[in-house]
């Protein structure tokens, strides 16, 4: 009987954990687009930029950030850079060309997600989501930060927040 019982508990030990683990998901995703740029090819950020990377990091250090996810160019890592710094996790590079393998990677994980890209990835990214992108954003906006909260019932909401 005493090993019975063991089993039972372990049984139920394990089935305790399938609704964390149907549950896992990020309490919210924010998506920003990378800070202001010189010019060139795969350029850096420039000081404005700098200074916009270091606002995302103020305004999202506090978030509970627990993974923080960059497409393979400087602008962004550095974009997501001060954040990392602030949080002490490493930026995640992803494929901005495969955007489906980044959303699947992003759902699996819980707590609050930072995801930087570019003005031509993030409004897909955001639909991926479910969330609503709202306009298309412009070569010379580089203040769109993103808040996509999932709901119980499953539907996103998107709040369109801005860096200074």
């Amino acid at each position: 009987m005493t090993s019975f019982r063991r089993l039972l508990c372990a049984a139920l030990a394990a089935l305790s954990l399938l609704p964390g683990l149907a549950a896992a998901e990020p309490s919210a995703i924010y998506l920003v687009r990378h800070g202001e740029k010189l010019a060139g090819q795969d350029p850096d950020l420039s000081p404005r930029g700098q200074e916009r990377a270091r606002h995302v990091a103020a305004i999202l250090h506090r978030a509970g950030i627990t993974a923080i996810f960059s497409s393979k160019t400087a602008r962004t890592q550095q974009t997501a850079a001060p954040l990392a710094q602030q949080t002490g996790l490493n930026v995640q590079l992803y494929d901005a060309l495969a955007p489906l393998a980044l959303v699947e990677k992003v759902r699996g994980l819980s707590g609050a997600v930072v995801v930087v890209g570019h003005s031509n990835t993030l409004p897909e990214l955001v639909k991926l989501f479910g969330g609503a992108p709202g306009t298309e954003i412009a070569d010379d906006e580089f203040d769109r930060l993103y808040q996509l909260l999932p709901g119980a019932d499953g539907k996103v909401r998107t709040i369109l927040l801005g860096t200074p």
